[in-house]
């Protein structure tokens, strides 16, 4: 790590100009929040795993800024050459940067690795003082990493409009009218999943994410798609090309973008196939059109910089609310994926539960007791987090149409289950014990859905304590997921309902509680979310989108508690509608049992009781159709109602 920063900051002398700062994203060329391999700059120059940070390396500090998931596991992985910022705590990077660095100061950064927004809102900060925004005309982290990942050849697939249910040849008008109503004459396309949910295609680039990375550009009349085509077969060829859309190198984009900034692109388009139908009224009005439109929250600054800025559209992609409102064909997708992904995780706990009791002497998932022979096990039999997670992947694999997973299993034992985005290692990772909380947050890829659960369990005698955090968690989880409320509400409004049973104590927790999730996408996927954070104010919830419902508590060095359960947002039928503005509510699509063992069943009302009681009996109904008899005698145990 000292040889990669004094190469760096040799690199930063020699720069023309010679530069003060370099600033390391985490991001790839699209703004991704998981990366490939060979994307990890950040990771290579800090050590820093987490998927969210930035790096900073002056001439004397290197400092990472990363939020308030990542900070227990930031201080573990951070060598002593690393500050750890907190954001929320310490000054943002703008403002530090602003404040700590000389005038006229040089700040470099890759222009392809940042979005508009974040220049944008950086070159402000840097005026006061002069300082300016470099953008450095190759990647220097690039430069001094040796042993960097070559670039992923994973073949590009179509979607079949059997799991999109929209055609592409309907996405595409539906665009281009967007286009005309905003005066533009053209829109770029960098978020990987809003390219593949638009062309219906799919891919391996991206470890859990099913994306290619490629870029695309429509037009009035043109579409194009810019991928390395060595990943493109005459299937995906013949797909595209049907729908008026024409294959270029990946970074034919970088001349491109130019040919659009002065209207000569459409003339270079060769293909000349099935063009989307536009009226006679979008005809007339596009010859006045002549804006370029870049969402810059996602479109990198290196594309930005090449465009006229007075006749760039700056707003968020028309794709990011249309891909969040899920069609029919995806939520009943979704539906099915999530059923026989509760099989999935009622299989691993029925097989955790015996593995826990026979080796381990543990009480087990239904009784309390300490465990009797603990240390007597032999090491063929121990369980890790690693060895138990894999063994959930495995029964996932084992279902129809199942992809790979959507994220790192976080797979979590006491002290560990505290770092909220906890990735074990096989070399490093916690031996399972069965007098510790023990947390799994998992998720799968199915053509027809994708999937994000997390239950907390405990295999011998919770604490009076523990048992009273798991049920303010879990009160906070279902006041939010039977919330009803009016059409325009947003996830920031939504956000307390599930901390107010947790703050009642004095409890909370540093993450948001809810993320939408993609139909055979990206796990996280916006414009949406419900969290206290501001951008949550941006966009109201609305019928047919998906979000997560995930409160947790988490005491360091203790243990961690978080339930998740991913929810689709429906029309609710009340008794009145004030103010015509009609109210909405969620159906869960999640399906696996709380355990009952961990609830402190005097501080549920009586409401809650009945809710829990409901969904138990509706999972018991669900999953029963994928178990064999053993689970299913298991399931029906502990989904047997609660009586008070």
């Amino acid at each position: 790590m000292a040889d990669t920063l004094s190469a760096l900051r040799s690199l930063m002398a020699s720069h023309s100009p010679p530069l003060d700062a370099l600033v390391v994203p985490s991001e790839d060329y699209h703004q991704s929040e998981y990366v490939s391999a060979r994307d990890k700059r950040r990771e290579f120059v800090s050590g820093f795993t987490g998927s969210a940070g930035l790096a900073l390396v002056t001439m004397k500090e290197a400092l990472l800024w990363t939020d308030g998931r990542y900070f227990l596991q930031a201080t573990q992985e951070l060598s002593d050459q690393w500050k750890l910022m907190r954001i929320g705590e310490d000054p943002a990077v703008d403002i530090w940067m602003a404040d700590n660095l000389p005038n006229d100061a040089s700040i470099g950064v890759d222009p392809w690795c940042i979005s508009i927004d974040t220049a944008q809102r950086w070159e402000r900060a840097f005026a006061i003082k002069q300082q300016k925004l470099v953008q450095t005309t190759k990647n220097l982290v690039d430069e001094v990493w040796i042993n960097r990942p070559p670039a992923e050849t994973n073949a590009v697939i179509v979607h079949a409009l059997e799991f999109a249910g929209r055609s592409v040849a309907d996405k595409l008008r539906f665009l281009r009218e967007k286009l005309v109503q905003e005066k533009a004459r053209g829109i770029i396309f960098t978020a990987l999943d809003e390219v593949a949910w638009l062309y219906n295609i799919r891919g391996s680039d991206v470890a859990y994410c099913p994306v290619v990375h490629a870029f695309a550009i429509v037009t009035s009349n043109s579409a194009f798609f810019y991928v390395d085509k060595r990943k493109v077969s005459v299937e995906v060829k013949t797909h595209l090309e049907e729908n008026g859309i024409e294959v270029r190198e990946y970074m034919a984009v970088s001349s491109d973008v130019v040919l659009l900034a002065s209207n000569e692109l459409d003339a270079e388009s060769t293909v000349r196939g099935t063009r989307t139908k536009v009226t006679e009224e979008v005809k007339t009005k596009e010859n006045s059109n002549d804006l370029i439109w870049a969402d810059p929250g996602s479109c990198c600054y290196a594309l930005y910089s090449k465009l006229n800025p007075d006749k760039v559209h700056l707003q968020q992609s028309p794709l990011a609310l249309a891909k969040a409102l899920k069609n029919p064909v995806e939520l009943e997708g979704l539906r099915k994926a999530h059923v026989r992904d509760g099989a999935a995780v009622v299989q691993y706990l029925v097989w955790l539960d015996k593995k826990l009791q026979d080796n381990y002497g543990a009480s087990g998932y239904f009784l309390e007791g300490d465990a009797v022979n603990k240390e007597k096990h032999l090491k063929s039999l121990k369980l890790t987090e690693v060895t138990a997670s894999d063994k959930l992947e495995g029964f996932r694999a084992s279902k129809e149409s199942f992809r790979g997973l959507s994220f790192p299993t976080i797979s979590s034992v006491g002290p560990n289950a505290a770092i909220i985005h906890y990735s074990p290692q096989a070399e490093t990772c916690a031996e399972l014990d069965p007098d510790k909380i023990y947390l799994f947050d998992s998720g799968a890829q199915y053509l027809d859905g994708t999937t994000d659960i997390t239950r907390t369990v405990h295999f011998g005698k919770p604490s009076a304590h523990e048992k009273a955090c798991y049920t303010a968690v879990l009160k906070g989880h279902i006041a939010l997921g039977n919330a009803r409320f009016p059409n325009g509400t947003n996830g920031h409004a939504l956000d307390i309902l599930a901390r107010v049973p947790l703050w009642k104590d004095g409890l909370d927790y540093r993450h948001g509680t809810g993320h939408g999730i993609g139909s055979y996408l990206n796990v996280h996927e916006g414009p949406h979310l419900i969290s206290f954070r501001p951008q949550a104010r941006n966009v109201p919830l609305q019928a047919s989108m998906t979000v997560t419902d995930e409160p947790g508590y988490y005491e360091d060095g203790n243990f961690g508690i978080r339930l998740e359960n991913v929810l689709i947002v429906k029309e609710a039928d009340t008794k009145f509608n004030f103010g015509d503005k009609g109210y909405l509510s969620f159906e869960h699509i999640t399906w696996a049992p709380y355990q009952k063992k961990l609830i402190d069943l005097s501080l549920l009302m009586p409401d809650e009781i009945d809710w829990l009681n409901s969904y138990h009996s509706k999972c018991k109904d669900i999953l029963a159709p994928y178990l064999d008899e053993v689970e299913k005698e298991w399931l029906k145990k502990a989904t047997e109602p609660i009586s008070v």
